[in-house]
């Protein structure tokens, strides 16, 4: 039997499902060096998406993530996610490739990659961009479901990735869409169709089989595979370590993991989710109605938090339903950011306007000019892209001035301002780096083993005394509760 390997996703894509990027550099730094000790593959540590929730919402600097974090990673190395850096706009190929050197220089060292079509043209650009960064690709093949997205597609999307000559390829289910049936009829056709390009396997828990396809994943010849330490794993996350591996092991292969070097990674964040209220994955009943909708779990709630705010939380199954039909229309785009939110999003404004596509965002508008690829001109339902570009915004839109890496220089940098500055500010706003930058850099957050935090802590969130007070030789605690 085969030995298995990992690549770890706890404060990445673990804390991206669970924890809506809540996780700040402070409370991961505490933990990387023991990732780095306990044998994984990679360690993945940031994605385009959550820089600005670090930058808006948590006063962190990305690049500072990836300069503390590559100190305490002295054999494992760091990998970030970036599809694209601007999620929702243009962003100009010189300044994608620009992020990348910046990102090798601050620690990373591989890169994961998606198309949000699966195209090689897409691919090419960004891989190569990648390469002269001096960064090694994994370079996604994201799995759909749809009448396009058939075994043909993907053996021929595989070939292709494969002609890249990437460190790897990644199978990708971000929607935890696979059932271990299609997982078991596809995983050959990868292996098959990468070649001498290892290929790894990552999906989620959303539908409640993530588990159960790793396993079939494991079985039908796949040998890395993409997991969390609990209590960031399972839920809408990724299967858990712990889990995957004794499963493995009890089906006769070996995880190449220290189980027990973990232990306290997981005792870390079950500190930090206590503190913070953060909610604790665990494994979920199968829902079949995920692989109607393909809508993302983060997403859901996203969209019943908007249509409450409307006062039509009831209409959520509808919206859902209307995703589908969107969707369809849209011509098939695989449900990733950031087409998924364009389908989702215009689902809600076609249920809470009444009337279809009579409103739509300016990024389906850009969708069907082509912005986010040339496929979506070709795979559109024509009746519908007409309709969304019979309008004068379409016009305005078809028009606009496309940045060069000198304009985003020019405009936000100047003298004395490094590039990693001048991207963040051309990306969330001088303002918020301003911000950022006044919340100064991160500190190492304290978890259960310290004790006096610990007991700070637990003697905080008692109601029952309006006085405490602690003395022994060189030692005095007193927390006094006031009246307000």
């Amino acid at each position: 039997m085969a030995a298995i390997r990992f690549v770890d996703t706890t404060v990445r894509d673990g804390h991206l499902s669970l924890w809506a990027s809540g996780m700040t550099t402070g409370m991961m730094l505490p933990v990387v060096g023991t990732l780095d000790r306990a044998g994984f593959d990679a360690i993945e540590l940031l994605s385009d998406g959550q820089m600005g929730k670090a930058v808006r919402d948590l006063g962190d600097d990305p690049f500072e993530r990836m300069r503390m974090a590559a100190e305490r990673a002295k054999k494992t190395p760091l990998r970030l996610i970036a599809g694209r850096i601007n999620t929702f706009e243009y962003e100009p190929p010189d300044a994608f490739a620009l992020f990348l050197k910046l990102a090798a220089r601050n620690g990373i060292a591989e890169v994961r990659i998606s198309d949000p079509w699966n195209e090689y043209a897409g691919w090419k650009r960004r891989v190569d961009a990648a390469h002269a960064a001096g960064l090694r690709v994994i370079l996604n093949l994201v799995y759909s479901i749809s009448p396009v997205h058939t075994d043909a597609y993907y053996a021929e999307r595989c070939r292709q990735a494969a002609s890249l000559d990437v460190f790897r390829l990644c199978f990708k289910d971000p929607g935890g869409l696979l059932t271990p049936e299609r997982t078991k009829a596809l995983v050959p056709t990868m292996l098959e169709n990468a070649g001498a390009t290892p290929v790894e396997f990552h999906t989620h828990c959303t539908t409640g089989l993530g588990p159960h396809c790793v396993l079939e994943a494991i079985q039908g010849g796949m040998t890395i595979v993409n997991a969390a330490v609990p209590p960031l794993s399972d839920g809408s996350s990724n299967p858990s370590t712990f889990d995957i591996a004794a499963n493995a092991r009890a089906l006769g292969h070996e995880p190449e993991l220290d189980l027990e070097a973990l232990e306290p990674v997981s005792a870390h964040f079950e500190t930090v989710a206590k503190r913070e209220g953060f909610p604790i994955g665990r494994p979920v009943a199968f829902d079949a109605g995920q692989h109607r909708h393909q809508v993302p779990g983060g997403m859901i709630s996203n969209l019943a938090f908007q249509l409450r705010k409307v006062g039509m939380e009831d209409r959520l199954a509808e919206v859902l339903e209307e995703t589908v039909r969107v969707r369809a229309e849209l011509g098939y785009p695989v449900m990733v950011t950031p087409l998924s939110q364009f389908v989702a999003s215009q689902a809600a404004i076609n249920a809470i306007t009444g009337e279809r596509y009579r409103e739509v965002t300016d990024q389906v508008i850009e969708y069907a000019l082509g912005h986010y690829g040339e496929t979506a001109v070709r795979a559109m339902d024509p009746d519908i892209r007409r309709r969304i570009l019979d309008r004068r915004r379409a016009d305005e839109l078809r028009r606009r001035d496309e940045p060069t890496l000198d304009d985003l220089r020019e405009r936000f940098g100047g003298p004395g301002v490094p590039d990693e500055e001048m991207i963040l500010r051309w990306l969330f706003g001088a303002d918020a780096v301003e911000k950022q930058r006044r919340a100064g850099p991160a500190v190492p957050y304290r978890s259960g083993r310290h004790p006096v935090v610990d007991l700070v802590d637990r003697l905080a969130q008692r109601d029952d005394r309006a006085l405490i007070a602690v003395e022994r030789p060189g030692f005095r605690l007193r927390m006094e509760r006031r009246a307000r």
